[in-house]
């Protein structure tokens, strides 16, 4: 069944003692264009971020916000210096030497020297933590393509009950285009008949000016096209695969054919009937433009 272009999806999970969000949405665009905001401490992960959208969806303007409360997961390491700590314990003796006093050291003492202390973060394992930044990314691309499947079967209903109107219009005009050739036929004969004043009107003559006619506005051709086009149409809206572009192009056919049709229509029914039918071509048109 087809998706919408537009939807919303969004998931929170805990993972590595972090407090991950993830929020997708997208509205209408002609090709995929994905953005992605991540924190400036998780940059790492955006190629696979990238990765994860496209394999979820084709098109449409995607624009995916991140939230990482890391605070549970902060671990810091604290670092002494050695070689600094006995060179400053050596400096405070020496100074104890000259003044004749004795040297009383404690570490708390050389704490408070600068750089005897260093405090730095754990290394962190950037591959696990981009897989867990993914894990919660699925989930939200799945809640977000969820939204669009419930979008596209509205969607597909909509473009279907049209479908069914155009074909109904198409039989209208099937039926009614013969009967505008015969019903020429009989005006051109007593137009002819009112011209010669009851003079012999030539069979013949009638019979090729009818044909002439009848080609010009035939319509067989196209409602001929126009209903495999339809056909193909529905074949369509049950695919499991984006179809959104090929829908596009079959519309402007299925249009092209009903503008050939409102063209050649002489008769008021048909050209009423032909209104109708590139109105229905029109709102299917529009609705297109909403399809992945």
């Amino acid at each position: 069944m087809i998706k919408s272009m537009t939807g919303y999806g969004r998931a929170r999970q805990t993972l590595g003692k972090r407090d991950i969000t993830v929020e997708v949405r997208a509205v209408n665009n002609r090709y995929l264009d994905c953005a992605v905001k991540l924190p400036r401490a998780y940059a790492f992960a955006e190629d696979a971020v990238r990765k994860h959208v496209q394999q979820a969806v084709s098109r449409g303007k995607v624009d995916v916000l991140f939230t990482i409360d890391s605070t549970g997961a902060d671990t810091a390491k604290i670092v002494v210096d050695r070689s600094l700590a006995e060179g400053y314990a050596a400096a405070l003796r020496e100074l104890a030497e000259i003044c004749g006093t004795e040297a009383k050291l404690t570490p708390e003492t050389l704490a408070r020297f600068p750089d005897v202390l260093t405090v730095t973060k754990a290394e962190e394992d950037l591959d696990a933590l981009g897989a867990d930044i993914c894990t919660v990314l699925d989930e939200a691309l799945a809640a977000f393509n969820a939204m669009r499947a419930v979008e596209g079967e509205k969607l597909a209903a909509d473009i279907g009950g049209r479908l069914t109107t155009i074909e109904t219009l198409t039989a209208k005009v099937e039926a009614r285009s013969p009967e505008t050739v015969a019903e020429y036929r009989r005006k051109l004969t007593a137009r002819m008949e009112e011209v010669l004043q009851g003079a012999s009107v030539d069979p013949q003559r009638i019979l090729t000016e009818a044909a002439i006619y009848g080609d010009k506005v035939a319509v067989d051709e196209e409602t001929v096209r126009l209903r495999s086009h339809v056909a193909q149409l529905r074949g369509m809206l049950e695919a499991d695969e984006p179809m959104g572009r090929k829908m596009d192009f079959l519309i402007q056919e299925v249009n092209r054919e009903s503008n050939t049709i409102a063209s050649k229509c002489c008769d008021v029914s048909i050209a009423q009937v032909a209104v109708n039918l590139k109105a229905e071509v029109e709102k299917i048109r529009e609705q297109v433009q909403n399809v992945e």
